[in-house]
């Protein structure tokens, strides 16, 4: 009898401690942009808990950076949702027994290891209380900057650089959107200049221009042989937004 009473104490106990699917939905979204999604390979989503750091879902955000009007044309009132079922996201699910306090890192762009940014924030989560809609939003700040030309570890001649080398860098947003002159992510107002280092030291510095779209353009005077490398870097006074690039070449006879 004892026994029978103490197997339905345990069984009670078992249904009473069992986890609970809680659903979180969660987006990174570039500064003064939009979301960022399957376009530039997603952002790499981690759920942990703060106790003892378990790592309680974690995966890439897929989708459409959203949509364009909505997100940056169209003044914002308070309870406005600004995604849909096909804006970029990750969509995590926890098995929670009690209310969990929870980290949720963002490591964005996923893909783009010399422009990711990792942040985070903190929240609790409340067993079967789904976080949907828009769900938790990271910010993510800053521009993707790849330098197309010189090529890293490129030996030039001098011989062959005659008027000059130019300088060639494709910049986007952090989502991937695009920049140029006149655009929603207008350029004009950006800084973007390339700064030029002979042996270790600055010899010039290069405003570029932006002469078609993500493109930037600049050119560098090279009279020397000697180890140089390049710096491209970008800056907008307006929302704080900076990138930054570097590559190695070599000058030779």
């Amino acid at each position: 009898m004892k026994k029978s009473i103490l197997l339905i104490l345990l069984l009670a106990l078992s249904f009473t401690v069992s986890a609970t699917e809680t659903k979180l939905m969660v987006r990174a979204k570039a500064k003064d942009a939009k979301f960022i999604g399957s376009s530039i390979g997603g952002a790499y989503v981690i759920v942990r808990n703060t106790v003892n750091n378990q790592i309680l879902a974690e995966g890439i955000t897929t989708g459409s950076t959203g949509n364009t009007d909505l997100i940056m044309k169209t003044p914002i009132d308070r309870n406005t949702q600004l995604t849909d079922d096909k804006t970029a996201g990750f969509l995590a699910v926890v098995d929670i027994d009690e209310p969990t306090f929870v980290r949720v890192e963002v490591i964005s762009p996923y893909n783009k290891k010399n422009a990711q940014v990792r942040a985070s924030t903190e929240l609790w989560l409340i067993p079967g209380k789904d976080i949907l809609g828009d769900g938790v939003v990271v910010e993510i700040p800053g521009f993707v900057i790849d330098i197309l030309t010189p090529n890293t570890h490129q030996y030039i001649s001098k011989q062959s650089i005659g008027e000059g080398l130019d300088i060639r860098a494709n910049m986007v947003m952090m989502c991937g959107c695009p920049i140029e002159k006149g655009g929603i992510w207008d350029s004009t107002p950006m800084e973007v200049v390339a700064i030029l280092k002979k042996d270790g030291t600055t010899v010039a510095t290069i405003p570029m221009d932006n002469p078609s779209r993500n493109i930037f353009e600049g050119r560098m005077q090279v009279t020397e042989n000697g180890y140089y490398e390049v710096t491209v870097y970008a800056y907008d006074s307006k929302t704080g937004n900076t990138g930054v690039d570097k590559v190695n070449y070599v000058v030779t006879d």
